[in-house]
Formats: C-alpha cells, sequence, structure tokens
C-alpha cells in the first residue's frame, strides 16, 4: 500500500480525518508518509485548510496543497468562479510517483466525491487513481441515506477499473440511531467484504498526537495498519 486514495461520497464525510488516521498509523509504525491534497476549495489564501489538520492531527511533514479556491464548489468550478487555472491531475500523478519512491505511504486527500470534476476536459479523482494504479479507500456517512451514494460510488470504481480498499464510515455518533445502525450491514453487502473501519464523531477534536494515533489504531482494520475489528463492532451495536 504505497499509494492510497481517499474519496467519499460527498464533503463533509470525514475524509480529511481519516487520512490524517492513516498518517498517523505510517508514522506510528516508523514508515515515511507524505499526503497530497490536489485542490483545497472553500478556503481563502492563509487560512488553515485540510492540509493543516492533517499535520496538526498526525504530525506528517510531508505535505503538498496543489492549487487552492475560496468558493465552496468542485475544484473545476471553483477555479472557474476565480478566474484561475484549475488544477494538473497530470502534474499530481508526477508528483505522487515522485513522492512514492521515498516513502511509505502516499495518501491522496480527494476534494469532494469520486467524479466530481477538477478541470474543464472533466478530469476526476477516478482518473488520477487509474494513472496511479492505486486502491481507493470511500469514507461514507453513519446513516441509511448514505447506502445509495456508497453504491454508485463502488459502481463508479468497478467501471473506471479502480479496486477498492475498502469503506470506513467517518463519523460514527457517540449514540447511533437506529438508521446509522442499518446502514453497516448494508454497506458491508454492497462492498461484499466487512468494514475497512469506523472512526468516532469528534476525532478530529482532540488535541494529542498520541492520543489521536491510538484511536486510529482502533478505529481502523489490518489492512490499513489498525486493530478495527468489525465482528466486534457489530456484536456491540447488536447489528
Amino acid at each position: 500500500m504505497s499509494v492510497l486514495v481517499v474519496t467519499g461520497t460527498g464533503t463533509g464525510v470525514g475524509k480529511t480525518v481519516v487520512t490524517a488516521a492513516l498518517s498517523a498509523l505510517a508514522l506510528a509504525r516508523g514508515s515515511a508518509a507524505a499526503v497530497v491534497k490536489p485542490a483545497q476549495t472553500g478556503l481563502a489564501a492563509g487560512e488553515p485548510g485540510d492540509v493543516d489538520e492533517v499535520i496538526r492531527l498526525s504530525g506528517v511533514t510531508t505535505t503538498f496543497e496543489l492549487g487552492r479556491f475560496p468558493a465552496p464548489l468542485p475544484p473545476a468550478a471553483a477555479a472557474r468562479a476565480a478566474g484561475e487555472p484549475p488544477v494538473s491531475l497530470s502534474a499530481a500523478a508526477g508528483l505522487v510517483r515522485e513522492l512514492a519512491e521515498s516513502n511509505r505511504l502516499v495518501v491522496v486527500d480527494g476534494a469532494g466525491g469520486l467524479l466530481d470534476r477538477y478541470d474543464e476536459e472533466g478530469a476526476t479523482l477516478a482518473d488520477l487513481a487509474r494513472a496511479l494504479r492505486a486502491q481507493v479507500l470511500v469514507v461514507v456517512r453513519p446513516c441509511r441515506d448514505t447506502v445509495n451514494h456508497t453504491a454508485l460510488t463502488l459502481e463508479s470504481l468497478a467501471h473506471h477499473g479502480l479496486d477498492l480498499a475498502g469503506i470506513v464510515i467517518g463519523r460514527w455518533p457517540a449514540t447511533p440511531g437506529p438508521t446509522a445502525c442499518g446502514s453497516v450491514t448494508d454497506l458491508e453487502m454492497l462492498a461484499a467484504r466487512p468494514l475497512a473501519g469506523v472512526l468516532p464523531d469528534g476525532l478530529g477534536g482532540l488535541r494529542g498526537r498520541h492520543e489521536f494515533a491510538e484511536a486510529a489504531r482502533e478505529g481502523l482494520g489490518a489492512t490499513l495498519g489498525g486493530t478495527f475489528d468489525p465482528l466486534a463492532f457489530r456484536q456491540r451495536h447488536s447489528l
């Protein structure tokens, strides 16, 4: 797992915290890690962005934000609104390949969903993942409404010939309702495999990196470097 592309079923699902968790576990194992954010939208220059949050939580120091646009829109539309050139995903792919030569793990933190456009030609995160021959980790919400969004994302992965690294629930509530619990089984059936992780809501609010790394280890499964047990999770919530 040298390059991993992180996407989600939309915005606000916890992709950046998952990116930080993956980085924190790599560093805890003594492995070099890097993070690339091809496009940051919705923030003006000088404001703390997703990369800053990853640095704060994980301690990773090799990070790159390749483009920033103030409008809270998909990257291509945000670049157009700012009157600036869009991010080049071919340049992003070149940087990721270079980083993969010296880092055990390179995480690409995508903006929005898998098919959000990055330029006027319609390049998407799926195209970047295919160019890198990278697996894709899908971060989802813990509610029943996410099942259809997840199904569409997985269908698109298959259409583009991409491999699924797993599904992670990014913001599991402290007191889950029946719709949250019900979605777990449906998501696992969609992916035809157990969940790759469940991270608690509010994890990004932790201040200590050691505490964050421990929570990341407990929340991510073995394939991602953690100890999360999906069977124990289902039993705990009577699923």
